[in-house]
């Protein structure tokens, strides 16, 4: 059974950079179109970003476009998301997800795998 873990959160400046990395494990992450998805304090939860298994990214966040990348290495098992330039509006608990259908979602609802989360805080 397919088993998914984060890390690399923390607490970063304005403008700062941090790298979120989804290990998973019991299953070929190959097989499994990966979202990562946030959820600030009080508001639902979103869809940032997805990767399907060809590789295909769609973004679901306007303002990430060109500050946030997300990428895949089926030979590490591991997702990442590549966070440039964040801002205190980034601010929220990101999780990783997988989904086995043929193509991604912004729909938190259609992942049926899901990480424990890892916060990312953005504050000076």
């Amino acid at each position: 059974q397919l088993q998914l873990v984060e890390s690399g959160g923390g607490l970063v400046q304005p403008g700062g950079s941090l790298t979120l990395s989804c290990a998973s494990s019991g299953s070929p992450l190959s097989s499994y179109n990966i979202g990562w998805f946030r959820q600030a304090p009080g508001k639902e939860r979103e869809g940032v970003s997805c990767i399907r298994t060809t590789g295909r990214v769609t973004n679901y966040v306007v303002s990430v476009n060109g500050r946030f990348t997300i990428s895949r290495d089926n030979a590490k098992s591991t997702v990442y998301l590549q966070m440039n330039d964040l801002k205190p509006e980034d601010t929220a608990v990101y999780y990783c997800a997988a989904r086995s259908s043929a193509y991604c979602s912004a729909s938190w609802t259609s992942f049926s795998t899901w990480g424990q989360g890892t916060q990312v805080t953005v504050s000076s």
